[in-house]
């Protein structure tokens, strides 16, 4: 009978149960084991790093307000953009008012499931590593609230410290803040390149438009950005935005964001980028600058960060009138000039495939300006030249465009001014669309128009470009206003008895050393000519120097001396001597266009402003600035004085020397005076409407003549002129009201008690010198058959007459 005892060797002890497991059951259980002793440890370790880090997190309680560093910034009075000055361009853009396709955007191509996970995205993380392993393209798994954290809080380094923190800050975002107040901060921190911080400032910067009226193609291509602002920039790059642009696109149509159609539409949407060279933007740099000196004064550094709004006066369809203007003007007169070659010359590479970045190079160093845009010869021949511009057009100038660089395709022409392949120029279109090879211009300008019933400024263009000269010509330049200054001479002349017909002979004069106390001199008119004795009226629409000296010798220096500060004018810049007569002095366009505004307003000198109201960001009222009573201004000189002085240089602007702006704009309520200076370095022309005073003034900045056949009337008045047809475009025409204390004789303003028939009209003078009848004049009055004895000052003015 078979035994029922185990088998085995007499007295060994049983196995144990372990050993009798498969071996990879012992390694599944050892392998469990281990995996829980390391969790258990790991637990440990994040507990104890909890303990160690979370205290040392930043606050991040502040974020439930955010604020970051908001630039200032300076809008026309019709809120148009001018400037931004602060390190960071940026909009403060709260989350309700961020469209919802730019929000989709982002979330496409950054987050997707943002509003799904606690922070984490766990199944992101799993996603990007399954597809980093499998070599596919990498993917990160960066949520937007990871984003925030690194971006706000923690440096770029790359390290695992940095990490931890990271996840540590994303928990504590997520449990202290809404997912809409993360996105919100998102959207307004992260950069966008070209200094755009956020969205909003995005959408200005590359589309010129404001965030609310994004289409779906714009917000994928600002979507792109964040990624890498430089190299998916759609100025710099826009063959990489253009591919990042697309796959944001699928992105969106993947994620159920828009449908099949919006995303082909929006594939074949062409986009407007803004370049800075673009036309659109509203240049008035020099009035942002000013503003900004006015705002800083008051706030110092604060003001670049803040968030202050400024609004000033300006309207942006004039600035713009008045930039095109004085860029038009000065770029006509630099055609009539000596052509002074290249600005630099570039070796161009063997191989025509290397000459893209050999001229990128080139073209770096000599940006655009405005519509002067910059090019890299190709090809130069005496009857064509073939450039290539930043943008890889290719331009072929003939013909006349050929013109104003004619010396530099001589075969005489020396080397520095030698069109070659290589050379660097500037070319434009000119009004009849084609090229034309030109040059940066050397000559200033400046231009500035006001409302000369409030001191509103209207318009400010302090030079030819701000980039290239932030010297405002129209606040610090002190140059001599030449025969611009007269009118203020002859104001002065009517308060001392002078009338518009009184006569006044012009023929030559010569003060030898003993009157000067200097050097002899011996004046003369523009022209060279004397035509002998005029009416006044006659002789400040021609500008006549004679005349001038004599009124001014008439009433005596010190008293047009004191009589011009009534204007604004600073009496030690304007030396109590003959020559003052003929605009000597030094003076600023902007004290020209305040004095100006004095016979444009009736006698009232008003101050000029420029800011009318300050905000913060979110628009609450800092400063309110009311414009002044029509009555409130001090009266500088007496209301019939402006009236008649009105109707003097109406007569300039109508026959004179400036004709040309009667001629052009076909209005009787225009008014002004030129100026040119000894040896035309200044030329100018001052002028107004009822509603509007402008001025305009050309030369150099070292001072240098501007040409022997430029003048006032020839280089200044045209930029007036121009300016004005857009500036009073609609303004219906007002007459100035005749005042109190003037009278009408036969079709000529005097003032009551020196009009014909009063018993001192024109101090006599008329049945003294001969009369000068002009086509076109008014007939002028007979004299009183016996006037009374003048008084002693009106003898002594007699006197200097008799020749």
């Amino acid at each position: 009978m078979p035994s029922s005892e185990p088998t085995g060797t007499p007295g060994a002890s049983p196995q144990p149960r372990a050993a009798q497991r498969p071996w990879w059951l012992r390694l599944l259980l050892w392998s469990l084991g281990l995996l829980a002793a390391g969790a258990v440890t790991v637990a440990l370790l994040v507990g104890v790093a909890l303990a160690v880090a979370y205290p040392n997190l930043p606050d991040v309680s502040n974020l439930t307000d955010y604020r970051p560093k908001l630039p200032l910034r300076v809008y026309t009075e019709d809120g148009v953009l001018m400037g931004e000055f602060g390190e960071e361009r940026r909009q403060l853009t709260p989350i309700s008012e961020i469209p919802k396709v730019m929000k989709d955007a982002v979330l496409a191509v950054e987050d997707a499931r943002f509003y799904q996970h606690g922070g984490v995205d766990y199944l992101g993380v799993i996603r990007a590593g399954l597809a980093n392993l499998g070599k596919l393209k990498s993917q990160g798994a960066s949520t937007i609230t990871m984003q925030v954290a690194r971006n706000v809080y923690l440096s770029a380094e790359k390290t695992y410290t940095r990490k931890i923190y990271e996840i540590l800050l994303t928990f504590k975002l997520e449990h202290l803040l809404t997912k809409d107040q993360i996105l919100e901060i998102y959207m307004n921190q992260i950069y966008l390149g070209n200094r755009a911080y956020g969205f909003a400032a995005a959408a200005e910067t590359y589309f010129g438009k404001p965030l609310k009226d994004i289409t779906i193609a714009e917000a994928a291509m600002l979507a792109g950005l964040p990624k890498a602002p430089s190299a998916y920039n759609p100025i710099a790059n826009p063959a990489r935005a253009r591919a990042r642009q697309l796959y944001i696109i699928d992105r969106m149509l993947e994620n159920g964001f828009i449908t099949r159609e919006q995303a082909e539409a929006a594939k074949k949407e062409p986009l407007h980028i803004r370049t800075p060279s673009d036309g659109s933007r509203l240049h008035a740099e020099y009035v942002a600058e000013t503003a900004r000196q006015l705002i800083f004064a008051q706030y110092g550094e604060e003001t670049y960060t803040r968030g202050f709004n400024v609004y000033t006066t300006v309207s942006s369809r004039d600035q713009r009138a008045a930039y095109e203007a004085v860029r038009q003007g000065i770029m006509d007169y630099e055609r009539r000039q000596v052509y002074r070659g290249p600005e630099t010359f570039i070796e161009l590479p063997s191989d025509p495939r290397a000459w893209d970045d050999a001229i990128d190079d080139a073209l770096a160093e000599h940006p655009d300006n405005g519509d002067v845009l910059a090019a890299v010869v190709l090809e130069a021949q005496p009857k064509k030249v073939v450039a290539v511009r930043a943008n890889g057009e290719r331009i072929e100038i003939t013909g006349e465009g050929l013109r104003p660089a004619q010396s530099g395709l001589s075969d005489k022409a020396t080397p520095k001014i030698r069109i070659r392949p290589g050379a660097v120029i500037r070319v434009m279109r000119t009004a009849q669309n084609r090229w034309e090879i030109t040059q940066l211009p050397e000559v200033e300008a400046a231009f500035v128009s006001m409302d000369p019933r409030s001191g509103a400024i209207r318009a400010l263009v302090g030079g030819f470009d701000f980039n290239k000269n932030k010297f405002n010509h129209v606040t610090q330049a002190w140059r001599q206003p030449g025969s611009s200054f007269k009118p203020f001479i002859y104001s002065a002349a009517l308060e001392k008895g002078f009338t518009p017909s009184t006569v006044v002979n012009d023929a030559p004069l010569f003060f030898d050393a003993g009157v000067t106390g200097g050097q002899p001199w011996e004046p003369k008119n523009y022209d060279g000519k004397f035509e002998g004795p005029m009416p006044l009226h006659t002789a400040l629409a021609k500008s006549k120097n004679m005349v001038s000296i004599r009124v001014l010798q008439a009433i005596g220096p010190r008293y047009a001396q004191e009589w011009i500060t009534r204007f604004g004018f600073d009496p030690d810049k304007h030396p109590p001597y003959l020559t003052m007569a003929l605009g000597a002095g030094s003076v600023t366009p902007m004290q020209m266009v305040t004095a100006y505004s004095v016979f444009a307003n009736g006698g009232r000198r008003v101050s000029p402003w420029l800011v009318t109201r300050i905000t913060d960001q979110r628009g609450k009222v800092l400063l309110q600035t009311q414009p002044p009573a029509p009555d409130a201004a001090p009266q500088a000189i007496e209301p019939r004085n402006a009236f008649i002085m009105n109707r003097l240089l109406q007569e300039v602007a109508r026959s004179g020397t400036a004709a040309k702006a009667y001629a052009t704009l076909k209005r009787p309520d225009i008014a002004g005076k030129t100026g040119t200076t000894n040896d035309s370095i200044d030329t100018w022309f001052a002028g107004y409407q009822p509603t509007l005073a402008a001025v305009i003034w050309m030369g150099y900045d070292q001072p240098r003549s501007l040409g022997d056949r430029e003048t006032g009337g020839g280089l200044s008045l045209p930029v007036w002129i121009r300016y004005m047809q857009t500036a009073l475009n609609g303004v219906p025409v007002t007459e100035l009201e005749p005042p109190e204390g003037v009278v009408n004789v036969g079709g000529e303003w005097y003032y009551a008690e020196y009009a014909p028939g009063s018993g001192v009209s024109n101090l006599g003078l008329e049945d003294r010198m001969p009369s000068m009848p002009e086509s076109g004049d008014a007939p002028r009055p007979a004299a009183p058959a016996a006037p009374p004895a003048p008084s002693e000052e009106r003898r002594r003015i007699l006197d200097l007459f008799k020749d």
